[in-house]
């Protein structure tokens, strides 16, 4: 059954929420790969406006586009290469290969490779009927301190600042606090943030964040406005 494009976003959204809640059980990243394989098909139907293949490995491919391209799609985790089978990659028109980036148990998602099969072909190697892959050094993207900073707020001796790409930074008395979560709940506690989403699980470190930063901004303005009244 052909699924909409709303559906794909949709399960995409439920699947990594699911892994993230199998992360905070404790389970380890390799033990999720059946649930890290389906959220890198439905990445890659959602990017390419494509279904999912009626079949698992369906000849080899996963994903069929929106104009017509099989797609063989691979997701890792920890692992540092991919492999493909030798004998059905004559069926695979463009391979994606994603990485599941794991911080303090929230997720996201990177692409390694987007090219068509012929490309991707002369990138790899053979081995036991195996075609191999092994992405290359990823280029160091921005250091967070070259980052413009969106938002901040103060809890007693805690600062709390989001990041123009989301990330929080938390502070106590002006040395960095890693892991950033104890705090985070530390003040969500004092100032009544709920540690949970609306499922029920823990609010990864953004999450909590922003959500701790609205109230605190909140408070911030509510002072300010009592202030002037009484000027």
């Amino acid at each position: 059954m052909a699924l909409s494009q709303v559906q794909i976003i949709q399960s995409l959204a439920e699947a990594l929420s699911w892994f993230e809640k199998e992360l905070n059980w404790g389970v380890p990243q390799a033990e999720l790969r059946h649930l890290s394989g389906r959220i890198g098909e439905l990445y890659a139907a959602m990017i390419t406006r494509g279904q999912m293949a009626l079949a698992v490995n369906q000849h080899g491919y996963d994903v069929v586009s929106a104009v017509g391209e099989r797609i063989s799609v691979k997701t890792i985790t920890t692992s540092s290469h991919v492999s493909f089978n030798l004998d059905t990659f004559d069926q695979v028109d463009r391979v994606i290969i994603l990485r599941l980036v794991v911080e303090e148990n929230e997720v996201s998602i990177e692409e390694l490779l987007d090219c068509t099969s012929a490309d991707a072909r002369s990138e790899m190697r053979v081995s036991q009927r195996k075609l191999i892959y092994t992405p290359g050094k990823l280029p160091r993207g921005r250091s967070l301190s070259e980052l413009r900073v969106t938002e901040q707020g103060m809890s007693r001796d805690i600062s709390i600042k989001q990041l123009e790409n989301g990330s929080i930074l938390v502070e106590r008395n002006g040395h960095p606090v890693i892991p950033a979560m104890p705090a985070l709940r530390e003040v969500a506690f004092e100032i009544g943030v709920d540690i949970l989403n609306s499922n029920g699980n823990p609010k990864n470190t953004r999450t909590l964040g922003a959500d701790i930063l609205t109230v605190l901004r909140s408070q911030f303005d509510r002072k300010r406005s009592m202030g002037r009244k009484l000027d």
